[in-house]
C-alpha cells in the first residue's frame, strides 16, 4: 500500500464534510485547508532511486488524494500530469474517492476511452439524496472500477437500483465528538443490498455514536475500525 498525495487542501462539499478530520487536524497546525497546493511529493509514482528503480515497487495499491479531492477544481491544471504518471505506472493500482463525480468527464485524458484498467473511482455518498444524485453518474460514465463508500453515513440509505457493476461497498460511522450516530441496522441493510446483487461489502468502521440493538454507545476513536471488525460483517 502507498499514499500519493499530488495536492493537499480541500473545502467542504456537502453534509459528509461537516466534521471532516483532515479540517480538524489542519486548524490544530494553524493550515488553512480551503488552500489547494502542490506538494512535494507531486511526481511520487515516477520517483526513482539512485539505482534507477521506481520507489513505490510494482504491484502495490497506491492510495490517491485521500485527504483532498482528485476531482478538485483547483487542480485542473496539475491533473493531466498525474494521469500521464498513472498510465506510465500501469503496473500499480490506483484508487481515488470522490464527492465531485459530477466533474467526472471534465476531468478524463483523451485516451481515456472506456477507462484505464488500474484505476478505481470511489463515489462517495452519506445520505439518500447524496446516494440519488451522485449514483447515477458513476453508473453512467466509462468507468472499469467502480466503488462506492458509505462513509460517513449519516441516514438509512437504499442503494440497491445503482449497484450494477459496482465492485464494492465500504460502509463507515463519524469520528467526532459531535457524531451523528451511526445506527447498526443501517450498515445491515446496505449489507443485503450488496448480497442481493452480488457485490462485495465492507464494514470500515463504527462511528463515535453507534446505535445497536436500540442502545447508544460512545466510542473511542481509535476503536472505531477494531470494533467494526469484530462485527465480522464483510462478504
Amino acid at each position: 500500500m502507498a499514499m500519493w498525495s499530488p495536492w493537499r487542501g480541500c473545502y467542504k462539499y456537502s453534509e459528509g464534510c461537516k466534521y471532516c478530520y483532515i479540517h480538524k487536524g489542519d486548524a490544530k497546525r494553524g493550515v488553512n485547508t480551503s488552500t489547494i497546493v502542490k506538494t512535494d511529493n507531486f511526481n511520487a509514482p515516477v520517483a526513482k532511486s539512485k539505482k534507477g528503480e521506481y520507489k513505490i515497487k510494482s504491484g502495490q495499491t497506491v492510495y490517491l488524494c485521500f485527504s483532498t479531492d482528485f476531482l478538485i477544481e483547483e487542480a485542473d491544471e496539475w491533473r493531466e500530469e498525474c494521469w500521464k504518471m498513472i498510465k506510465e505506472r500501469f503496473d500499480l493500482k490506483f484508487i481515488f474517492l470522490t464527492k465531485r463525480i459530477e466533474r467526472f468527464l471534465q476531468c478524463i485524458p483523451n485516451d481515456w476511452n472506456d477507462g484505464y484498467d488500474n484505476v478505481i473511482v470511489g463515489c462517495t455518498v452519506e445520505n439518500q439524496d447524496r446516494a440519488d444524485y451522485r449514483l447515477p453518474m458513476l453508473a453512467a460514465f466509462p468507468i472499469k472500477h467502480r466503488n462506492v463508500i458509505c462513509q460517513p453515513l449519516i441516514e438509512e440509505i437504499n442503494i440497491v437500483k445503482y449497484l450494477d457493476n459496482v465492485e464494492v461497498v465500504i460502509v463507515g460511522g463519524e469520528s467526532d465528538r459531535n457524531a451523528r450516530p451511526l445506527n447498526y441496522n443501517w450498515v445491515l441493510s446496505i449489507r443485503e443490498q450488496c448480497r442481493t446483487k452480488g457485490v462485495g461489502f465492507e464494514f470500515r468502521q463504527c462511528g463515535t455514536r453507534f446505535i445497536k440493538d436500540g442502545k447508544e454507545y460512545l466510542l473511542n476513536v481509535r476503536d472505531l475500525c477494531s470494533q467494526a471488525r469484530k462485527a465480522n460483517i464483510d462478504c
